[in-house]
This record gives C-alpha cells, structure tokens and sequence, in this order.
C-alpha cells in the first residue's frame, strides 16, 4: 500500500481483529498474503527470535490453563503485520501522516520523531547484518557469549548518531514545528485494502459459532 494514512490504519484495524477474535487473526492473515506479497521481504533471522519467544509465554499459557495455541497463532499475525509495516517503511511517511493528522507544530515533530525512529531502525538492522559478516570472516559463531559486545556495538552506533543529528538540527536553528503541505494520492489498490480490512475488523466481532453458521 503507497499511501500512509491506509496502510497505518489498516495496520491498526488487523491487528484489533487479530487481537479480539481466533476468527479475526484468521481472516487478517489472508488478508495479508492476499494485499501485501511480503514473504520475499521477511527477513527470517529477525522474524524467529520474537517468533521463538512468543513461542515460550504461549506453552508457559498453555500449562497453566490457558489457551496457548490461539494465543501463539493471534500474536504471530500481529507480529507480520508489524514486519510489513517496517519493510514498507519509505523516508518522510510518518512526517506527511503526522502533519495530516495533527498539523504542523505537533503533527510535524511527532512525524519526524517517528522517521528518525524507523530510520534507526533500519540502521540498526544494516548494522547487525555487518557485525553478523565480520564474524564470519573471523571464523566466529553467533552465539550467547557475542550477543553483549554485538549489542553494545549497535547501541554506541545509534547513540553516536542520534548525537550527531541533534546537532545538526541545532546548527540549523531548529526549534519547533515546521511548514510543510503533504500530498497523497491514494490507489484505488489501496482504497479497496483499507475497506477490506475494516470488513475483517467488523466480522471479528461476530461469535466463532455464528461465523461458520453464516459463511459456511
């Protein structure tokens, strides 16, 4: 989805239907493979961790009475939305979204805190994947005892660059807010995505039981 506004609130609408309802994550995660197509940009090395930890809390759920499996398969759907949210991510999105939304003092820092946020992000994983190849080339394996030094290493790098933009900012007299005009021109691709996932939010509410007696 190009436009930002209906990606973030389709983004929003799946995840409260994955949340709510067995039915809802079901119908989100076809939603998903049906409008996004982003196996190819998942990066599995990123996805498996979180993956193995929702993983562990859905059998500790489990033993202690719980439904762990409904939990497991609802978080996961959550969790891809997030990741096509993240590799759909383009410079200066969240800062037309912000300035649209709450207009050009709030809407326009808020904006461009969230840019800079998904930037460093993307730095971050940029960074991991070098670290990842400079062990390689040094015969090392990943592993537990690399994980301190690995993680201290991508934290000093984004601290070193947030530093270095907070005075580039304060070099260039900014202080708050900012004149911009954002410009969208939505697809009808992307209208006819947003409609359908507020279709999958609207049948999440009906009963499991209901749901099969009406589309069954």
């Amino acid at each position: 989805m190009q436009d930002i506004r209906l990606r973030t609130g389709a983004a929003i609408l799946l995840s409260l239907a994955a949340f709510m309802s067995l039915a809802g994550a079901a119908l989100a995660l076809a939603w998903w493979l049906i409008f996004t197509g982003r196996f190819a940009r998942i990066k599995i090395r990123m996805l498996l961790p979180v993956a193995g930890m929702l993983a562990f809390f859905s059998i500790v759920l489990a033993l202690t009475g719980g439904d762990g499996l409904s939990y497991f398969f609802r978080m996961m759907v959550i969790l891809l939305i997030g990741f096509w949210m993240f590799a759909g991510h383009k410079s200066g999105e969240y800062l037309h979204l912000g300035v649209w939304l709450l207009g050009d003092r709030i809407g326009f820092e808020l904006g461009m805190l969230a840019d800079m946020g998904m930037q460093t992000m993307h730095l971050l994983t940029r960074d991991s994947g070098q670290i990842r190849v400079a062990e390689q080339l040094k015969g090392m394996n990943a592993g537990w005892r690399n994980l301190a030094p690995a993680g201290f290493i991508l934290v000093s790098g984004a601290l070193s660059r947030a530093e270095s933009t907070a005075e580039i900012m304060a070099a260039r007299g900014y202080r708050d807010g900012g004149s911009f005009c954002p410009v969208f021109v939505p697809p009808v691709k992307d209208m006819l995505a947003g409609a359908a996932a507020l279709c999958v939010l609207a049948i999440s509410f009906i009963p499991v039981s209901e749901f099969f007696i009406l589309y069954c």
